[in-house]
């Protein structure tokens, strides 16, 4: 008599237990009905796909910066040069899209400590160049393969060096230190090619020129991609990128430059969602 109780409430429990789970099971399958249909329902409104994509760089730097025409430091390093002497590097791309139109920002951060090219003038030194570029720009789509646009760089310039200067007698040599921030922004008019083969192979040409004297003088740019889209989710793309930047303020004696060209090849590592 005593197990008859027991088996009641196992029966009990069993049945309890399924109607739970059938419950539970019913629930979620109408969710997932629901959240599919809503999906699709935003989809038709919105359309919006969106791209992440952190990347490296390798550069090269090529030009001149400084203070007034005795302190104009020359720059010339290549991949090695630069990664040799990197303190931190963070550069990332994002898209956002819908229908004809995209949004798009770019923004890369540099900190790197670089030797002074010794001359005539300079009997060696050191310079630590802290650069931060951020753009955004706004596309229109002409054809599905050709875009134009407009957006802006906005560049954060940061210089410390410590020289040493040949003085006379021959063999002498002085010690000089400073530093120097500037910030500005340059306008620049942008257009891209697209091509997607079979989505999943992918190309990209993009350029841009701006400055027009607003920050730099003149700053102008090219990008080439080639990349594969493994799944929905994910892209690996290479390419290279080349950016000239011809910048100076102030007034003489005391002028800023920072006239540099900035190229190498890139690996893009895309998340789509």
């Amino acid at each position: 008599m005593s197990e008859q109780p027991k088996i009641k409430k196992m029966i009990k429990f069993t049945n309890q237990f399924v109607s739970i789970s059938r419950f539970l099971l019913f629930t979620l399958f109408l969710f997932s009905c629901y959240t599919q249909v809503w999906a699709q329902d935003s989809t038709k409104v919105k359309k919006w796909h969106f791209l992440a994509e952190p990347y490296l760089m390798f550069p090269y730097m090529d030009g001149e910066t400084g203070i007034d025409n005795a302190l104009i430091l020359p720059v010339e390093a290549n991949p090695s040069d630069i990664f040799s002497h990197l303190q931190m590097a963070a550069m990332l791309y994002f898209e956002a899209r819908t229908g004809k139109w995209a949004i798009t920002t770019d923004l890369v951060y540099m900190n790197l400590k670089q030797d002074v090219t010794s001359g005539k003038l300079i009997s060696s030194g050191k310079l630590n160049v802290k650069q931060t570029i951020w753009e955004v720009a706004g596309f229109y789509s002409i054809f599905s393969f050709w875009e134009v646009g407009v957006g802006g760089r906005l560049n954060y310039l940061q210089t410390e060096h410590e020289v040493h200067i040949n003085t006379l007698p021959i063999g002498n040599t002085k010690t000089e230190t400073g530093n120097h921030n500037e910030t500005w922004f340059d306008p620049v008019i942008k257009t891209r090619f697209l091509a997607d083969v079979k989505d999943k192979w992918l190309f990209q040409l993009i350029g841009d020129v701006g400055g027009f004297g607003v920050g730099s003088k003149l700053t102008w740019q090219v990008q080439g991609y080639a990349g594969y889209r493994f799944c929905k989710l994910f892209q690996l793309s290479a390419g290279y990128r080349y950016l000239s930047t011809d910048y100076i303020s102030g007034e003489e004696p005391k002028e800023f430059t920072f006239n540099m060209s900035e190229f190498g090849p890139v690996i893009r590592f895309g998340f789509n969602f």
